[in-house]
């Protein structure tokens, strides 16, 4: 089961050019598998770092955050939970490998508790299999403001 990007935004209040999930792979009750493709035109690489571009660490960790909110909605063809998901708490946040333009991540997002409007999540960033970051995060579904 693959989901596309209308599904995606039909969850997340991000867009382009701050939505930073392409797809969403697999998922199952409070967990999620999403993939990004690093796009290689990215602005950021223009000065991070020119000649030899690396993704900042905290773009990892925002494609990591928007996988955690759409772990919040898994195994759910709508948005069920009332609220916006948004960063609370950055608890543990470990970085072992550099990302390159073009490369695909892989995020395999997990709510590992819930108590109240509050979600804990665990989030597992890869990268050609290998371990890019783990962070362990809290995500709070914040009341919808009216347009």
């Amino acid at each position: 089961m693959v989901s596309d990007r209308t599904r995606i935004e039909a969850l997340l209040p991000h867009r382009d050019p701050f939505l930073l999930v392409d797809r969403i792979v697999e998922e199952g009750e409070g967990w999620v598998l999403t993939e990004w493709d690093v796009p290689e035109d990215l602005p950021v690489f223009e000065g991070h770092f020119p000649g030899d571009p690396v993704l900042p660490g905290v773009m990892i960790s925002e494609h990591g955050f928007q996988s955690a909110a759409l772990a919040i909605y898994a195994g759910s063809d709508s948005k069920e939970e009332p609220g916006t998901p948004v960063l609370t708490r950055i608890e543990d946040a470990r970085f072992k490998r550099i990302v390159r333009p073009g490369e695909t991540l892989t995020t395999r997002a997990e709510i590992v508790e819930t108590l109240a409007n509050a979600r804990f999540c665990k989030l597992t960033v890869t990268c050609d299999g290998t371990t890019v970051a783990r962070i362990r995060c809290t995500l709070a579904l914040a009341p919808a403001t009216a347009s």
